[in-house]
């Protein structure tokens, strides 16, 4: 018999086996394999350019249409088709093949037989705007040699000279009228600093003089975008105004009318900087008198009309000036200085004193200072926009004012500094504004008084600062001794001897004679 084992109450109970198809079986679940994960998807990139693909023309101006024959887009250049002249110059600047013969195309339509090379230039650059890099204009105007040259082959031996002059025609008009802080180069050193650049050889020298005088005498001049766009499409650009919110119904408006000739000096720029070297020349100007502005135009008339602001001007003779008759001083309320000459010292008067109505008509009492934790003095806001008081109610103010500000300046006399350096810096800098501003302010009420009383101005010339009444200054104080029967002497010099004044002499005695010493 076969022999049975007891079970053992440890072994686990055996579960019954299903069959795949007994329908005790779950359902078919659909099988899901997962994928390991993947790079994105590259974007699919050009094909590497082969050196006999022809160049494509540049993408940086955007305006050329793909695919454009060089010939074409020198003419639409030309044409200025679509483009201004301050897009010219991108096209013909590039180091690239489609660059140079789009400039080729472009400057074979320039005829420039039988001109000199300054009239060529100023032809040239009046039909682009010669921008970008040092290099970059170096190869336009390498470009513009080489027609020339082509055009006038008798005039310099080869294209280089012709470059070479370009160029230095380009930097001598920078050196006579950009701005400049030192000397202007003279014609002696212009024709010295071109010896031997002419394929070894000088330049003519009588050519370059004539060059020379030509191009001080009249500057070069720059293309602008504004001349492409038609009369209708031209917007009118309002004048540059050191006090930009004048109302336009305040131009000519109230106040003593002048026109005639002023010679004017620029001292100090904005902000009571100092005037570079270069800007201080004398130069003279059709002046004109309009309300709060005081129009300039350069006599010849030469560039646009310069205006400038009157509101807290302020005009006053300077008899201290020597070098010329009849100037007076002009001070804006931005704390530019200009020394104007009149034609006479009647016209001294009235320009002086029709300035200072002009000004005290238009002029607002300023605004409070800033107030900040440094103790450092802070000049107050003077309001841009003038005054829209009556002529009447504008003195009632301004005297109200005048006595503000002397009441301030008695109090800043009063109160010194208790501190050294900086602190008596700013003493000193806060009196020398109370003490302008008080000036001002009795000028404008002693010139409206009198323009309100009928005067023109013709008989005196008001603001002038040395009659002006000044407040009292304190006692200064005086050195007491404890002693009144002491005088103070000074102290006695030291006084350098000769060294053989120093030394002690003595008489030497010769030993014969010493026994009858």
């Amino acid at each position: 018999m076969p022999q049975t084992h007891p079970k053992s109450p440890q072994d686990p109970p055996k579960m019954p086996q299903i069959h795949p198809k007994s329908p005790l079986s779950p359902p078919n679940l659909p099988q899901i394999h997962l994928k390991p994960p993947q790079d994105p998807p590259k974007p699919p990139q050009d094909p590497p350019k082969s050196p006999q693909d022809p160049e494509e023309p540049p993408p940086k101006t955007g305006l050329e249409p793909p695919g454009e024959e060089p010939q074409a887009l020198a003419r639409r250049l030309f044409r200025l088709d679509g483009v201004r002249k301050s897009q010219v110059a991108a096209f013909l600047r590039k180091d690239t093949e489609f660059s140079a013969q789009v400039a080729r195309e472009y400057l074979e339509l320039f005829q420039f037989q039988g001109l000199s090379l300054e009239q060529a230039l100023r032809q040239f650059l009046r039909a682009l705007v010669l921008s970008g890099e040092t290099q970059e204009r170096e190869r336009v105007l390498g470009h513009f040699s080489r027609r020339f040259h082509r055009c006038n082959p008798g005039a310099f031996p080869s294209a280089d000279s012709v470059h070479t002059l370009t160029c230095a025609l380009m930097l001598l008009n920078t050196d006579l009228h950009g701005q400049r802080l030192g000397r202007a180069m003279s014609s002696s050193e212009f024709v010295t600093n071109l010896s031997g650049l002419m394929d070894g050889q000088d330049f003519p020298r009588e050519q370059l003089k004539a060059l020379y005088g030509s191009i001080r005498s009249r500057k070069l001049e720059w293309a602008t975008d504004d001349e492409d766009e038609p009369d209708s499409q031209k917007t009118k650009k309002a004048p540059k105004f050191p006090n930009p919110e004048i109302p336009p119904e305040f131009l000519g408006g109230p106040g003593p009318a002048r026109r005639g000739v002023l010679a004017r000096k620029v001292l100090a720029e904005s902000d009571g900087k100092k005037a570079p070297w270069g800007r201080r020349g004398w130069k003279r100007f059709r002046a004109e008198l309009r309300g709060p502005l005081l129009a300039l135009l350069r006599d010849p008339p030469e560039g646009p009309e310069e205006l400038l602001g009157l509101p807290h001007a302020h005009a006053r003779p300077h008899p201290q000036y020597s070098k010329r008759p009849h100037v007076f001083l002009l001070r804006t309320g931005d704390r530019r200085e200009f020394l104007c000459q009149a034609q006479s010292a009647q016209e001294l008067s009235q320009w002086v004193f029709g300035i200072n109505v002009a000004a005290a008509l238009c002029s607002a009492p300023p605004f409070p200072a800033a107030v900040g934790s440094r103790r450092r003095f802070v000049r107050p806001i003077l309001p841009s926009a003038p005054s829209r008081c009556t002529p009447e109610q504008q003195q009632a103010r301004l005297r109200h004012w005048l006595g503000t500000v002397t009441c301030q300046l008695l109090e800043h006399q009063r109160l010194l500094p208790e501190g050294r350096g900086r602190e008596q810096e700013e003493h000193r800098a806060h009196g020398d504004f109370l003490r302008q501003e008080r000036q001002r302010c009795l000028t404008y009420v002693q010139a409206l008084g009198a323009w309100l009383g009928g005067d023109s101005g013709d008989s005196a010339a008001l603001g002038d600062s040395a009659s002006a009444e000044r407040p009292p200054e304190p006692a200064p104080l005086t050195k007491c001794h404890s002693s009144p029967s002491l005088v103070t002497e000074p102290p006695p010099g030291r006084v350098r001897r000769h060294i053989s004044e120093r030394r002690a002499t003595r008489v030497i005695v010769p030993k014969r004679h010493r026994d009858r010493v």
